[in-house]
């Protein structure tokens, strides 16, 4: 027997994040919308078709929930064709609903060019955008890109060989820097030894301390491009000291995007937008230190967190401390990992009440205080002290 359920059209959901289809026209053709890279010709084009024409289409958020940052958007395809749609069109769309701007890449692709031209392309997008970033609503520091499998490669690629733009060039867009200030790879191709074949280059090889933050997610059941290539990708960065973030989820082919029906896996787009958030990526106001002591009852809290969450903005990083029983209740957050000034609802949260003895549910506690303190910018360290009782 089976049975039809009614369907009601109108909001999709992408990992707790909602946005109206209409709101991007869905079907539009980047051959007919966005903007030609080199209006001129593309260096070592070949012909004067729309495929030897690498163009950008401009996705940006309404102006009221616009962050400031940027995205350029590489849809994958084995460098040969392009996901345009679910690693395209439908990312920028996501993008922009939490204020990020999306440039969806339409790069050049084999057998008629090779992954160093669609590099090329990568490159002037990001100068393109940097460039263009007042009128575009960004910020020239807070440009990333984006890529899924081969567009994952052609991410990694511009994460590691960029350069700082030439002062000297007669185009002014090829004076900007093209170093993405931030990476997120989905599936990428990254080793050339895993990947048996192809004209990958094997950009894990290439990280250096100046290679930008990476977020990358990774299924454990994708055959098609192994989860050891964002292994090795991430194990670089790290041996590099450059901020990165790893997720390996259990279940999912290769090619899935945003992954929308499933609950687990479809996950990492919310991981990767709290990503950005965490690092200031989402917001152009600084951050400042702020320390303090947090007590009990008047005792000194043993063991727990306390937590700052911004009251004025969802864009704003939440800044947290975890307290050890040495601390003494005393907490320091230092202004790379700090709030932005402005007001915040404080979290106190209590994991226990001694140290290494018998564990008990009730000494977890949490205290919510929803009057809001308030960071001061240009104070070189804000101190706040916090008592709440358990009574």
């Amino acid at each position: 027997m089976s049975v039809r359920l009614p369907v009601a059209v109108g909001t999709v959901l992408l990992a707790t994040l909602s946005f109206t289809p209409g709101s991007l026209r869905a079907a539009e053709d980047p051959d007919k919308n966005g903007v030609l890279l080199w209006p001129d010709g593309a260096p070592g084009a070949v012909g004067k078709e729309e495929l030897d024409r690498p163009r950008l289409a401009v996705h940006l958020p309404p102006a009221d929930r616009a962050t400031g940052a940027g995205m350029i958007v590489c849809p994958g395809g084995g460098y040969s064709v392009l996901a345009i749609d679910h690693e395209g069109l439908q990312v920028a769309q996501w993008l922009n609903s939490f204020g990020v701007a999306g440039f969806v890449l339409k790069y050049r692709l084999k057998p008629r060019y090779q992954p160093d031209d669609a590099l090329a392309d990568a490159q002037r997008a990001i100068r393109y955008v940097r460039h263009h970033a007042e009128e575009l609503g960004v910020a020239a520091d807070r440009i990333g890109i984006l890529g899924f499998s081969a567009g994952g490669h052609l991410t990694s690629a511009a994460g590691t060989r960029f350069d700082r733009g030439n002062p000297a060039a007669e185009d002014p867009v090829d004076r900007q820097s093209c170093r993405p200030d931030f990476l997120v790879l989905a599936y990428p191709v990254i080793s050339a030894e895993l990947r048996k074949g192809g004209s990958y280059a094997s950009t894990d090889e290439l990280v250096t301390a100046d290679t930008p933050p990476a977020f990358l997610f990774h299924t454990n059941e994708d055959t098609g491009v192994t989860p050891e290539h964002s292994v090795r990708f991430f194990l670089a960065l790290k041996a590099a000291g450059v901020p990165a973030e790893l997720h390996v989820f259990r279940h999912g082919s290769h090619g899935l995007g945003l992954v929308p029906g499933d609950p687990a896996t479809g996950a990492w787009p919310h991981l990767a937008a709290n990503w950005m958030r965490s690092g200031g990526l989402l917001t152009g106001e600084p951050r400042v230190a702020v320390s303090g002591c947090v007590t009990i009852d008047s005792r000194p809290l043993n063991r727990g967190w306390l937590t700052l969450v911004p009251a004025d903005s969802d864009a704003k990083p939440i800044a947290s401390a975890y307290i050890t029983h040495r601390a003494e209740g005393r907490y320091a957050i230092d202004a790379e990992h700090g709030p932005c000034p402005g007001p915040h609802r404080v979290e106190i949260r209590q994991v226990a009440t001694e140290f290494l003895t018998t564990p008990s549910i009730d000494d977890v506690r949490q205290w919510n205080i929803e009057l809001p303190v308030t960071v001061i910018p240009g104070e070189k360290e804000n101190v706040f002290d916090f008592e709440v009782s358990s009574k």
